[in-house]
């Protein structure tokens, strides 16, 4: 396995250890609806969590992990999210969350955005 897919790896298993941590359920890792993909799908409380996670060996003054979820990243999940509520016939509330993780296995620093966007609307022609 390449280094970075593995140090991702490590970084989704961090996140759900925090997830946990913090009382959510993991329902779902790695969830594909190709060609979407959700890193994890939590629950607490009745309310659904959709999870992106970003995991970087190193902080950079010049990149900021949040610009990687772009327009184009919102509307993937959006739609993953949808397909995955559909198949499950889910009636929950839906947040979007997004966690980034720098550093490490074991020692990562955990940022977690809880609601970092809200789904774009669409309108009706």
């Amino acid at each position: 396995m390449a280094q970075h897919n593995k140090l991702g790896k490590e970084g989704e298993q961090a996140a759900c250890e925090f997830l946990i941590a913090k009382g959510l359920t993991i329902r779902e890792t790695n969830w594909r609806m190709a060609p979407w993909e959700i890193d994890i799908v939590a629950e607490e409380q009745g309310l659904l969590h959709i999870v992106e996670v970003k995991t970087r060996a190193t902080a950079s003054p010049h990149f900021d992990p949040m610009e990687s979820i772009t327009p184009g990243k919102i509307r993937n999940l959006v739609r993953a999210a949808n397909g995955y509520i559909t198949l499950h016939q889910l009636p929950l509330a839906v947040q979007y969350d997004v966690m980034i993780i720098i550093g490490q296995a074991p020692d990562f620093d955990i940022h977690y955005f809880a609601n970092a966007f809200e789904p774009p609307l669409r309108t009706i022609r």
